[in-house]
This record gives C-alpha cells, structure tokens and sequence, in this order.
C-alpha cells in the first residue's frame, strides 16, 4: 500500500514538472511541440542514469526506485501526447513534420537513455 502512495506522489510531481516544461518549451513550438520533446528527453536521460548506476547492485531503495523511475519518469514522460502531436501531423498530411517528430522523441531519447547509462557507470566508478 506504501508503494502505492510513492509511486502517486511522484506520478503527481512529474506531471506537475510535465507541465512546467509544457508551459516553458512550447512558446518556441516553431516546428515541433518541443515540451513533450524535452520532458520526453529528460525523463529518458534520468532513468538511464539509473539504470547506469544500478546496473549490476541495489543503491536505491525499491520505494525511492519506485518514486523516481515509475512515479516521477511516468508522470513526466509523456509518449501519449507524443501519439496525438504525431497523430495530427498525419491526419494533416504533414508526413516530414510526423517523421521528424517520431526521430527526434524516439532517437534522441534512446540517446539520452544510453548517455544516462554510461553516466551511471562512470559515476559508480
């Protein structure tokens, strides 16, 4: 039931930080909603990092794991508004920007997710 609690308090403060970020990146939303891109990025570089630093022994707590990878990462992620942003290009007709768009939220955040790893390791030692 504790797990339960953390994993929703860290859903509601990533969706809050989710939102922030919204807020912030998509004034300049010139090609692309760039808000889910960075909350996408972000939360796909901290999990890697994780990963990378737990790689191969516990250091957090399965609640504090819980809190940040599936509570906070869950709630700032945000593959769904993804689907829909890319979803309209496609029903727009508009296939670079649709293109673009699954490139930059997939490629790049598989990126920051192997960045966050080799961070991890190095930081580990």
């Amino acid at each position: 039931m504790l797990q339960i609690l953390v994993v929703g308090l860290g859903g509601f403060l990533g969706a809050i930080c989710r939102f922030f970020i919204t807020k912030l990146f998509n004034q300049f939303n010139i090609i692309l909603p760039f808000g889910t891109l960075v909350s996408n990025i972000i939360a796909a570089f901290i999990l890697g990092l994780i990963v990378g630093i737990e790689r191969n022994s516990q250091v957090l707590n399965p609640d504090l794991r819980a809190f940040i990878t599936i509570g906070c990462l869950g709630g700032l992620s945000t593959f769904s508004a993804f689907s829909i942003e890319t979803f309209m290009y496609l029903e727009l007709a508009r296939y670079w920007k649709a293109a673009l768009n699954i490139f930059l939220n997939v490629g790049v955040s598989l990126l920051f997710v192997i960045l966050g790893i080799i961070l991890g390791k190095v930081i580990k030692g």
